[in-house]
């Protein structure tokens, strides 16, 4: 279902929209934050062909359906996990383009604009990392961002990450799948995507601004908390 482009109560004029995206938006456990999520995609001034919520099964955000009925909604009754639910929804995308946003993060409000002047198979851009827990990135990545306005900048030139758009039947032909056979690692499935559309010839280019903002939050530690505890019972 593509985006209408009609004013609702809600909108001061017509905003134009592109055809060429569509615009995944995917919740576990976040419908307490979901709603910053889709203002921010409703507040492009370029609108995706097409925005498609998906919670996978945490049954949270059954209020917002009633606040956004420009939004295609799918509520899972039960959590299919991240590559599976990925997976699916992907292969519901039938526009050139797609990307993936996490319900706990946001985009700057020309993001769409920016990305539908691309030409690439794939198209990256910088992130914001923010939140409460923002500091957790100085960690996990050390050395690759720098300090901004409070927040940490992260230069994302030629690398992936979850939010990257690509052409949607490339995406299709590589699939979602874990990069690693233990499947209690973090699947990283957008990197296993990312090493294969590239080593398949697709090309890429880069946006240099910070368009996503990266939330770290609690929701975030308790999940890696986890995510860590099980990994180290495994391995030890």
């Amino acid at each position: 279902m593509a985006m209408n482009p009609k004013p609702t109560a809600n909108a001061a004029s017509v905003q134009p929209f592109v055809q060429m995206i569509t615009l995944v938006i995917a919740s576990y456990g976040y419908g307490h934050l979901a709603a910053h999520c889709i203002e921010s995609t409703l507040s492009q001034t370029v609108l995706p062909s097409r925005i498609l919520f998906v919670d996978d099964g945490a049954h949270d955000c059954l209020h917002l359906e009633n606040l956004y009925p420009e939004i295609e909604f799918i509520h899972r009754p039960k959590n299919l996990g991240t590559v599976a639910n990925f997976q699916d929804i992907l292969l519901r995308v039938d526009t050139e383009y797609v990307m993936f946003l996490g319900a706990d993060n946001w985009i700057r409000s020309d993001t769409i604009e920016l990305l539908s002047k691309e030409k690439a198979d794939i198209v990256t851009y910088d992130i914001v990392v923010t939140g409460e827990l923002k500091d957790e990135i100085l960690e996990r990545v050390p050395g690759e961002s720098i300090k901004l306005n409070g927040d940490h900048y992260w230069h994302r030139k030629d690398k992936h990450h979850g939010s990257m758009m690509y052409r949607t039947k490339l995406g299709q032909r590589v699939r979602y799948e874990n990069r690693f056979s233990n499947s209690s690692a973090h699947p990283q499935e957008d990197w296993r995507l990312w090493d294969l559309m590239v080593a398949s010839g697709a090309s890429v280019s880069s946006i240099p601004q910070g368009l996503l903002f990266y939330r770290r939050h609690r929701e975030n530690f308790l999940k890696y908390q986890s995510e860590n505890s099980l990994n180290s019972a495994v391995t030890a």
